[in-house]
């Protein structure tokens, strides 16, 4: 049986967290890293990485990228900025590591993503789009079905 003050510092620390997600959510495309995040939450990075990966089902790095991701999309969607000027936007600092995540996230290269998303989306509202296109997280982008000729 857990005691009242394990209890109540749990549910400090999930406070805590949510507040660390509120500010990934918000400031997504500001330099932030999980040591910046951790004295903001008066954690060492490693107990936030741990008590975050466990309340929320992935790394705080992770969870930063699939919303840089997914801001991403939509500026890709909008077709008026290159692949390198939205990498920048969104708050990554190198293009190789976000076209990487983009890739396994979305399942095709930002390149790829920003020629065709416009024509997929095209007359879609842009909430509905924005629900229809999210990126699945953790690398679970599906392998394509074998094509039996």
């Amino acid at each position: 049986m857990t005691s009242k003050p394990d209890r109540a510092q749990r549910l400090r620390d999930l406070a805590l967290l949510r507040r660390v997600r509120d500010r990934m959510d918000r400031e997504y495309a500001q330099p932030l890293d999980v040591e910046a995040l951790a004295r903001g939450a008066h954690m060492s990075a490693g107990h936030l990485s741990r008590e975050f990966r466990l309340a929320y089902g992935e790394s705080p790095y992770s969870y930063l990228m699939t919303r840089r991701i997914e801001r991403a999309m939509a500026l890709l969607r909008r077709g008026d900025l290159s692949v390198t000027e939205v990498c920048f936007t969104v708050g990554c600092s190198s293009l190789g590591t976000f076209s990487t995540r983009f890739n396994e996230l979305v399942g095709v290269p930002p390149s790829v993503y920003r020629r065709e998303a416009a024509r997929a989306t095209a007359g879609m509202p842009s909430c509905v789009a924005k629900q229809v296109t999210r990126p699945v997280r953790n690398r679970e982008v599906p392998a394509p079905e074998p094509q039996l000729a």
